[in-house]
């Protein structure tokens, strides 16, 4: 082809593209809140065991809560938390649960062998907010 005839196909590309962008855009389902701010919100995520010494099959209840940083948002609940235990050098999921509508959680869990036993609590990333751990827990069980 020749030049001329190169830049009127551009043309014609370009003008077929930016007429059907609009149609595309109106027929593409609505992005979730997070999105339509930018990006997603940071959060805070604080846990603590209720007994830091335990007897093998005894149980003690690991409290926390998770808030919003931006202060913006108000909790619904349902926002997921996973309590970890460290093994070697990997986090295994223990528990799984969701917040209470004020952003608390509670989860019981007892251990059945004696050691030193290092947990946290992990927010997975969703699609309003960043993925977010606890700081360790240690818990001794004699």
């Amino acid at each position: 082809m020749s030049k001329p005839s190169n830049l009127v196909s551009a043309l014609v590309v370009a003008c077929t593209v930016a007429l059907a962008a609009p149609t595309v855009a109106m027929a593409a389902p609505g992005p979730a809140p997070a999105v339509v701010h930018g990006k997603k919100h940071k959060a805070k995520l604080e846990a603590k065991a209720e007994k830091s010494r335990v007897k093998v099959g005894e149980e003690t209840k690991i409290k926390g809560s998770f808030a919003d940083l931006g202060g913006q948002e108000s909790l619904s609940g349902g926002e997921p938390v996973v309590v970890q235990q460290l093994r070697g050098n990997v986090w295994v999921d223990l528990t799984t649960g969701t917040c209470k509508p004020n952003g608390v959680f509670k989860f019981s869990v007892s251990f059945q062998v004696r050691a030193n036993v290092t947990l946290r609590v992990f927010h997975p990333e969703t699609e309003l907010y960043v993925g977010v751990v606890s700081s360790l827990i240690g818990i001794v069980v004699i």
